[in-house]
């Protein structure tokens, strides 16, 4: 018999449940944030030590391209595949092939029918990113996506059931999780307790180029190799716009804007230092106030999540000129830690204490990779495991809920149900 199946009231959407009746909702999602396999799936190929990884790529933009070049750092990679719904970018990949051999594709569904790859990177567009994880999943594929994870808020536990049916190694491009210097700040200042009682943290991530990006004038004509059928997918028919194919992030039907795009990191390393992934309610203000150029993203942006352990973490954003920086803030009765990728400086709570700097010397995309490739062959859960990205992208696009809907969200953590009012 199996368990009724929760509704969110907001959206009216099925989450993922199992179907063994002695499970509660607790015991699954320990199942799943546990790594634990659902049903056993076979290796399609077994790694050995010395054996090499052969990757095959799914969205070959900008993003795609740079983190091929992190991935052929490492002696033991072979790209072997590519795929793009522009035949440009696929030719552009296409250019780290070994020895000009590889095979190019414009469907990734033909890439993953190939037995030429072991690992498949994806990073296409937000809307793209589960449907291809979950086809990459079941064909055997170990997966790297960039984040955010997920589209809407109830695509996530999909691609967490997928992984963990077929008992792949499936990391979320999160790199803050396997830098040295979050590591070493969770580990010395977080767990110690150093910072004493914190209540706030604050976000920020202000003049963000990646939103901004103009499609060049070739482009305003559609190119005889851009498949704009297939780059829309499953969303409704709008006849071609060089924008939303060139700056997909400023509209929400590609993704999420500056909340899932920017927060989701921050969310993130609020999630990996604090020791909470589950936001008990989401409130959000902001719109369009400068870029009046066809966007549905807002330009400008504040958010406010509120975490059971009695701390709120915001998140403000703009594009407009003249605000610019990105970090986080946390707040502490015992003193202040301001941290981003360029490493974190802790400032005790005396008067006149000397703050402690401790630099970043190593891009955490390198690591996240390097972290990556090691779970390939240990079989461990990745720093950035996909119920780790599920977790951070619901809690950035509830943001954009409460946004959206321009009301306080109450959220239950646990059964990951928006609540009634």
């Amino acid at each position: 018999m199996s368990l009724p199946r929760p509704i969110c009231a907001a959206r009216g959407y099925i989450l993922l449940t199992m179907t063994d009746s002695n499970l509660t909702q607790s015991t699954r999602r320990n199942l799943f944030k546990a790594g634990v396999a659902v049903t056993a799936a076979s290796y399609s190929r077994i790694l050995g030590a010395n054996d090499a990884i052969r990757l095959g790529v799914i969205g070959c933009g900008g993003r795609g391209r740079y983190d091929i070049g992190k991935f052929l750092e490492h002696s033991d990679v072979r790209l072997t595949a590519v795929c793009d719904v522009f035949g440009d970018r696929a030719d552009m990949a296409a250019q780290k092939f070994p020895n000009g051999t590889g095979q190019k594709f414009g469907n990734h569904k033909k890439l993953l029918d190939r037995d030429t790859t072991d690992a498949i990177l994806i990073a296409t567009p937000d809307h793209w990113h589960c449907p291809i994880a979950i086809d990459a999943l079941n064909a055997g594929k170990d997966v790297y996506c960039e984040k955010p994870l997920s589209l809407t808020i109830e695509e996530g536990p999909a691609v967490v059931k997928a992984a963990r049916e077929n008992n792949r190694v499936c990391q979320i491009g999160m790199q803050q999780r396997s830098g040295t210097t979050f590591i070493q700040a969770r580990e010395e200042y977080f767990k110690t307790g150093k910072l004493g009682k914190i209540t706030l943290v604050r976000t920020v991530w202000n003049g963000n180029g990646a939103h901004l990006m103009k499609a060049p004038a070739a482009m305003a004509t559609k190119p005889d190799n851009l498949d704009w059928s297939r780059y829309l997918g499953r969303l409704k028919w709008r006849d071609y716009d060089p924008q939303q194919y060139w700056n997909f992030r400023a509209y929400l039907d590609f993704g999420g804007g500056q909340v899932t795009d920017l927060f989701t990191h921050w969310i993130d390393t609020v999630h990996m230092l604090m020791g909470q992934d589950g936001p008990v309610s989401a409130v959000a203000a902001g719109g369009i106030y400068h870029y009046r150029d066809g966007r549905t993203a807002p330009d400008t942006i504040q958010v406010a999540l509120e975490y059971p352990g009695d701390f709120v973490a915001t998140f403000e954003a703009t594009l407009a000129p003249g605000a610019t920086g990105e970090g986080l803030t946390f707040f502490g009765t015992e003193g202040r830690m301001d941290i981003n990728r360029g490493g974190f400086t802790f400032t005790a709570k005396e008067k006149g204490s000397v703050p402690v700097v401790v630099k970043s010397t190593v891009e955490q995309t390198s690591e996240h990779v390097s972290n990556f490739l090691e779970c390939m062959r240990t079989r461990k859960l990745p720093n950035g495991d996909v119920w780790v990205g599920h977790r951070s992208a619901q809690a950035s696009q509830l943001g954009n809920l409460a946004w959206e809907q321009k009301r306080r969200l109450n959220f239950d953590p646990v059964r990951e149900e928006i609540l009634p009012l």
